[in-house]
């Protein structure tokens, strides 16, 4: 269940009540004894009897125990709901977007074909930022391409000449330390003006700025750009 970018008010309807008729609200965390980004953005909604379900995703670049993280999640969460207790997973952003709940859906439908399961779209934070910074998305034609940020200027070059030859919009998530890069390829190529910076989009601390007011030697977690090359000839 997606519970949206970090603004508790970003919940869904569904969501909410979805919280609400679980008696086991299960999220990830990143090491024991964290609260979880997902459990702190849903934490108004959930209330005191609820049982919480921490499950440990480690945030490491080998496959093999992220797999096997993914395994025991489903095989957690299938034991619960085999009980017959009601149990939501929270995910933060939408539950089908570069999300760590479709890593456990498909370990589930795997290891636990017979579990039932329902999934709850949420806003994600390329929404949320388009949205708060008055910055349409896609206008007409145009297509748009969500993806992580390339690993390398020249890939990262490549996708810019696609982009524009198929007159894409780019939201770019996991900007990070990759903006050291990004940044003087926009402002060589033209392109800072067009594009914006957003930075823990939904929380508190929210950055929203056009591009070229972020210095490159920034390293910002948790942000993303959003990029288009041209603006449509003929307007609705």
């Amino acid at each position: 269940m997606g519970v949206g970018p970090g603004d508790p008010e970003l919940l869904t309807v569904a969501a909410v009540r979805a919280i609400a008729a679980a008696a086991v609200v299960a999220y990830p965390v990143a090491r024991d004894g964290a609260d979880g980004m997902a459990a702190t953005i849903a934490a108004p909604w959930i209330a005191a009897a609820q049982r919480r379900l921490p499950l440990l995703f480690p945030m490491v670049a080998e496959a093999e125990p992220r797999r096997r993280a993914w395994a025991e999640a489903a095989d957690r969460l299938a034991a619960e709901v085999a009980t017959g207790r009601s149990v939501v997973l929270l995910c933060e952003g939408d539950v089908s977007l570069f999300a760590t709940s479709s890593y456990v859906l498909l370990a589930l439908r795997q290891r636990h074909p017979e579990c039932p399961v329902q999934l709850l779209p949420g806003i994600s934070a390329v929404a949320a930022a388009a949205a708060a910074a008055a910055w349409p998305l896609a206008l007409q034609q145009e297509g748009l391409l969500i993806r992580p940020t390339p690993d390398t200027p020249e890939a990262f070059e490549a996708l810019l000449e696609l982009a524009a030859a198929q007159d894409w919009v780019l939201g770019l998530l996991k900007l990070g330390h990759r903006w050291t890069w990004v940044r003087p390829v926009l402002e060589r190529r033209g392109l800072l003006a067009g594009a914006l910076f957003a930075q823990r989009v939904g929380w508190p601390d929210q950055r929203l700025e056009p591009a070229g007011a972020v210095p490159a030697e920034t390293s910002p977690y948790f942000s993303l750009l959003l990029l288009r090359q041209g603006t449509p000839a003929v307007l609705p």
